[in-house]
């Protein structure tokens, strides 16, 4: 089983994701991103599904018009973990 982080270590995964916000329900960690358009969106998107399917952890995701906002929590952990700490930071990655 996949380890939920413990609130120190969260606090130093956080520190490191400066753009990412804490969220009570699902805990975990979420953020906006907002692009020029729907098309330029719909790509993050796509790039993000392949990121994800690769780590075989997927993030919890709308998307209305030019706008994306992902919540990232590990369920079987019943909160944060590495795994969407890890995510996080190859998400942030895709954007440069």
């Amino acid at each position: 089983m996949i380890a939920r982080l413990t609130e120190e270590e969260r606090a130093l995964a956080l520190a490191d994701l400066p753009e990412w916000t804490p969220v009570a329900e699902p805990e975990g960690i979420s953020r906006r991103f907002t692009f020029a358009d729907f098309n330029a969106a719909f790509g993050f998107m796509t790039r993000v599904a392949i990121l994800a399917e690769k780590a075989d952890h997927h993030p919890e995701w709308s998307n209305v018009y030019n706008r994306v906002d992902i919540v990232l929590t590990t369920h079987d952990a019943g909160g944060l973990s590495r795994r969407d700490i890890d995510l996080a930071h190859a998400i942030d990655r895709l954007l440069g």
